[in-house]
């Protein structure tokens, strides 16, 4: 159990471009907040790739006319929602519901229009990471590399959730920790044997992070995560990801 949590923003963190070192614009922001890395720290990370679509450069099916139609939805953006999706789940005026190809179901693909440079006349969107597991790895271990270090972290993201309204933050990537905390098995206060007890510990650390980071002008896409004490492992975010078999909402 974690006795203490601190949530501590990076400060002044740039916007990312193509072609930066992400890895060093990390120990940069680490310096400029006057903080080094220690042992058991997690970085919760909303700081997407260079996966910018200019909007004239899509070609539009037939398929994503339709779903435009029903949705009211720009079809060029809806053409990408098909092409980073495995399948459709739900649709209706101003949101279509699919399976990502990275297995998580999530509006409109998870494709973003905030929080990036617009220009009118040029419209761009932004797609999440190809492969956010990959992304948190390689962020673990390049500032292992560099700083001595290697800290869990966690790829955030903002989603909904089919019982309740508003979004919250989802962890879809992640490095050197286990994203679930199974404790079936364990007991509770009373002595009962726990049956079905699995906290999705990685979620609820992106959640609390998404807290501090914001959702608009804040500025604030990266927080390190102290005291939080999460299992180490070697695996990715995979196991937060419901088979479609004992979902109920597909």
């Amino acid at each position: 159990m974690t006795a203490r949590l601190e949530l501590i923003p990076l400060l002044g963190f740039p916007l990312v471009e193509p072609g930066d070192d992400l890895v060093q614009l990390f120990i940069d922001a680490l310096r400029d907040n006057a903080l080094s890395l220690q042992e058991g720290d997690v970085l919760v990370v909303a700081v997407q790739e260079n996966r910018y679509v200019r909007l004239a450069d899509v070609n539009v099916s037939a398929e994503a006319y339709a779903l435009a139609a029903q949705a009211g939805k720009d079809p060029r953006q809806v053409q990408l929602i098909l092409q980073e999706s495995k399948s459709v789940l739900r649709v209706r005026p101003g949101v279509i519901i699919v399976e990502h190809r990275n297995g998580y179901v999530h509006a409109n693909a998870g494709i973003d229009k905030s929080n990036i440079r617009r220009d009118p006349d040029d419209p761009r969107v932004l797609l999440l990471p190809a492969d956010p597991d990959a992304s948190a790895r390689a962020l673990r271990e390049g500032l292992a590399q560099r700083t001595g270090i290697a800290p869990q972290v966690i790829i955030n993201d903002s989603m909904g959730r089919a019982w309740r309204n508003g979004t919250v933050g989802l962890a879809i990537g992640t490095a050197g920790l286990q994203p679930l905390n199974n404790q079936i098995g364990d007991t509770d206060m009373f002595g009962n044997v726990l049956e079905v007890t699995e906290p999705a510990v990685a979620d609820e650390l992106a959640a609390g992070a998404s807290l501090v980071m914001g959702q608009a002008a804040e500025a604030c896409p990266v927080v390190l995560a102290r005291g939080a004490r999460l299992k180490p492992a070697e695996v990715g975010s995979g196991g937060l990801l419901r088979d479609r078999a004992i979902d109920m909402f597909r």
